[in-house]
C-alpha cells in the first residue's frame, strides 16, 4: 500500500460518512481512467442511461458495471490503493468490489443530481461500505458532490427516480421522506470539496449527497466497495444496478463471496481466489 490513510481521515469518515483524500490516485491512473471513460461513452453497456431533460445545453450520462469489459477500469480498480484504502476507512479486514458507476456531465449541463442515499437502491444490507467518487477533471466547489454529514448513521430515506420522482423501489410510505435540504441549506452540516484529478471523495452508501449542474465537463468514475459485515439483501423489485440471477445463487443474508464481487483486499486472498 503506497498511500497511507491518516487516523484523522479514518475518524472523519466514521463520524461524517464522507471524507476527501487528496492525491490518492496517480496521474497515470487518472490518464488511464480518462481513456476508459472515452471508450465507455463510445461503447455504452445495456445499463447506460441519459438523464438530461429536453432543452438542456449539456448531457448527463451514466453507466454501470463496466469494470470487467473495459481494461482501463479493471487496471485502476485492482492495481491501485483503492482496496486497502477502503478497508482502512471502513474498519474492515476485507474489501470487495460491488460495482462501478460512470457519471459524465458534459459542459453546460444544468441537470442536478438530487439529494439521495445510495444504499436503498441496492440489494445490500450492512454498514461497512464505501463509494469512491473519482473525478478525472478539475471540479470547482460549486459543481462538486456535496454531503450531509452524519446521515450515514440513518435512517434510510425513500429512494425516488431522478427524473420523475416516483417510488420505484420501496412502497410509498414505507420509509421516511427526505427533508427539503436545498431550501434550508443553512440548517444542515453540508460538506463538499473543490477537487483536482487524483483527489478522491470517499463516502458511505447511506450518506445523503447531491450535486449541481456543471459549466465544464465533469467526468467521474465511482467504485462501490463492501466490507466484512455486508450481506446480500434480495429485493422484490429491480435494484439499481440489478444483478440478474443472483437471487437464485446467493440466499438472503449471505456474505457477498461471489464471482460478481471479487476481492480487492487482502491481495493474498484475491490471488488465491483467482
Amino acid at each position: 500500500m503506497n498511500y497511507r490513510v491518516s487516523e484523522d481521515s479514518i475518524a472523519s469518515f466514521q463520524r461524517d460518512g464522507a471524507v476527501c483524500l487528496r492525491g490518492l490516485l496517480s496521474a497515470d491512473a487518472i490518464t488511464t481512467l480518462k481513456t476508459g471513460v472515452e471508450k465507455n461513452m463510445q461503447q455504452p453497456s445495456s445499463r447506460a442511461k441519459w438523464y438530461s431533460k429536453e432543452g438542456d445545453s449539456g448531457r448527463f450520462f451514466q453507466d454501470f458495471c463496466c469494470w470487467d469489459r473495459i481494461p482501463e477500469y479493471h487496471h485502476v480498480v485492482f492495481d491501485s490503493d483503492l482496496g486497502p484504502t477502503a478497508a482502512a476507512l471502513m474498519g474492515s479486514n476485507s474489501a470487495r468490489l460491488n460495482h462501478d458507476h460512470i457519471l459524465v456531465k458534459e459542459a453546460g449541463t444544468s441537470q442536478k443530481t438530487p439529494w439521495h442515499q445510495d444504499q436503498p437502491y441496492y440489494n445490500l444490507d450492512g454498514h461497512q461500505n464505501i463509494s469512491f467518487w473519482i473525478p478525472v477533471d478539475p471540479v470547482p466547489r460549486e459543481s462538486t458532490l456535496e454531503f450531509v454529514a452524519g446521515t450515514h448513521l440513518g435512517p434510510w430515506l425513500m429512494p425516488r427516480g431522478f427524473k420523475d420522482n416516483d417510488a420505484k423501489w420501496f412502497p410509498e410510505g414505507s420509509l421516511a421522506e427526505l427533508p427539503d435540504i436545498e431550501s434550508h441549506r443553512e440548517d444542515f452540516p453540508i460538506l463538499g470539496w473543490a477537487l483536482e484529478p487524483g483527489d478522491v471523495v470517499c463516502f458511505n452508501m447511506l450518506t445523503l449527497h447531491a450535486s449541481q449542474g456543471s459549466k465544464n465537463t465533469r467526468r467521474a468514475y465511482s467504485v462501490r466497495v463492501t466490507g466484512d459485515d455486508m450481506v446480500h439483501a434480495p429485493r422484490p423489485w429491480k435494484t439499481s444496478p440489478e444483478f440478474p440471477g443472483l437471487n437464485e445463487e446467493l440466499p438472503a443474508g449471505s456474505p457477498l463471496a461471489h464471482p460478481l464481487f471479487p476481492l480487492l483486499w487482502p491481495k493474498e486472498a484475491q490471488q488465491h481466489a483467482a
